[in-house]
């Protein structure tokens, strides 16, 4: 199993659009054949921070959904532009 987790600090006046954005992220990538469990998560204290945590089968299922439309259209095209950071850890079940 390969676990995702990624953090969007979203820039002021922009919570709304990209949690309706990530909503939409959410439906579209849990289609993914390779894709176990896709969630987002508000940070306690704060409307302007997102937790993503995201299970693909594998790392190459993870590879194959950062090649997807909806990825390119959702994340690239719209989310990333409304943050001010974004970080992505990748870890995975050892052994």
């Amino acid at each position: 199993m390969f676990l995702v987790l990624a953090h969007y600090a979203i820039a002021e006046g922009n919570e709304t659009v990209v949690r309706d954005l990530v909503n939409e992220l959410e439906v579209q990538s849990r289609k993914e054949p390779g894709c176990l469990a896709f969630d987002a998560y508000l940070k306690l204290g704060s409307n302007r921070s997102l937790v993503l945590i995201e299970r693909y089968r594998s790392e190459a299922d993870f590879a194959a959904h950062r090649e997807t439309e909806h990825f390119a259209r959702l994340v690239l095209g719209r989310i990333v532009p409304l943050l001010e950071s974004r970080s992505v850890e990748t870890v995975t079940l050892p052994g």
